[in-house]
């Protein structure tokens, strides 16, 4: 279907369209450091679910909202130069690229969260000259559980807001009336994507900063990222805030997360000085360890013995606030004291 020929008559804006090539590799290589991090530590410790699941469903939104209040632009592509159809449409591929890139964080998070606490383990001691035998467990321990249903949650969302903006656009003819470029629909659509992304993006970093703060570590978070990001953030809403179509829905989210994002980064700078005060790196390990993965092994409590024998459950991430003098980041240990009830109760904990 041919659109009348003043609907795809587009005047360049060489300011919107500077920015946005500038900040399209500018995302790029502000992401890099985080993904390499993850990659060269080998773990994804010191991540919250909740802040991957907010930030890949927010970012998602983003992204569809500015591609259903474009989409007319995006129709002319068809009547225009390619040259002009890239320049027009670029803020779209300027949002995709920063939903593709945290998105990518979701899947090396998962890809190398830590193997030893996926389940629980049982180790059990037999109180005489052997040492403490572990056993893994089929049981899940419940942050890993979580992560997996996170990711699944994340997938359904994608097919979920694709399938249902592909049809309102596809169905949806463009308006005859230039004063109403989109159907009531179209409007509404857009308009409940770029406030579900605000208000996600809104309370994106409060779990991350919540588990920071406990860990009092900066796990496997990159903070040269987050400087990059920070101001980046609010260039990034500017430049969105200046696209052909956009409104204050599309920008609103990229402008709360660098303030979310400052205060994240605010907190890291913070356990970085207190890291080096204590003599431990980023993962709560001795300076000078060679280790590539942050320590992992449990700590035994007391427990009652039952038989000469006890067992003790390892495998979930202490997120309370460790001692000083200790390493922050280490596997839970919790004593099951025998019985369905002392099972039930040591799962519980």
């Amino acid at each position: 279907m041919d659109l009348p020929t003043e609907t795809c008559n587009f005047k360049s804006d060489w300011a919107a369209n500077g920015l946005t090539f500038i900040l399209i590799p500018g995302l790029c290589l502000s992401y890099a450091p985080q993904l390499l991090r993850i990659i060269r530590a080998g773990t994804s410790i010191g991540f919250s679910p909740w802040f991957l699941l907010l930030g890949s469903t927010s970012s998602a939104a983003a992204m569809f909202n500015l591609i259903t209040l474009q989409f007319p632009v995006i129709r002319c592509c068809t009547q225009i130069s390619f040259g002009k159809c890239f320049e027009q449409t670029a803020g779209v591929f300027q949002v995709g690229t920063q939903w593709f890139l945290f998105s990518m964080i979701l899947v090396l998070y998962m890809l190398y969260y830590p193997p030893n606490l996926k389940y629980i383990q049982l180790g059990i001691d037999t109180h005489d000259a052997r040492p403490i035998h572990h056993v893994r467990t089929k049981l899940q321990s419940s942050e890993w559980r979580l992560s997996v249903i996170v990711s699944w949650i994340v997938f359904l969302h994608l097919a979920i807001i694709t399938l249902t903006t592909f049809v309102l656009l596809v169905d949806s003819p463009p308006s005859p009336d230039p004063t109403l470029p989109y159907p009531p629909q179209i409007t509404l659509w857009a308009t409940f994507l770029g406030v579900t992304s605000g208000l996600l993006a809104a309370v994106q970093y409060a779990p991350q900063i919540i588990r920071t703060y406990h860990l009092k570590l900066v796990g496997a978070l990159s903070i040269p990222m987050m400087v990059m990001q920070s101001p980046g953030g609010i260039v990034m809403a500017i430049s969105i805030a200046m696209r052909p179509g956009a409104d204050w829905t599309s920008w609103m989210m990229y402008a709360v997360s660098a303030v979310m994002q400052a205060c994240l980064l605010i907190m890291c700078l913070a356990w970085k000085i207190r890291q080096r005060r204590l003599g431990i790196d980023d993962f709560g390990r001795p300076l000078g360890e060679t280790a590539e993965a942050p320590i992992e092994e449990a700590t035994s409590t007391p427990s009652e013995e039952e038989d000469g024998v006890s067992i003790v459950i390892e495998g979930e991430v202490d997120d309370e606030a460790a001692r000083e003098d200790t390493p922050l980041l280490k596997s839970r240990s919790v004593v099951h004291r025998g019985g369905v009830l002392g099972w039930i109760q040591g799962l519980g904990k």
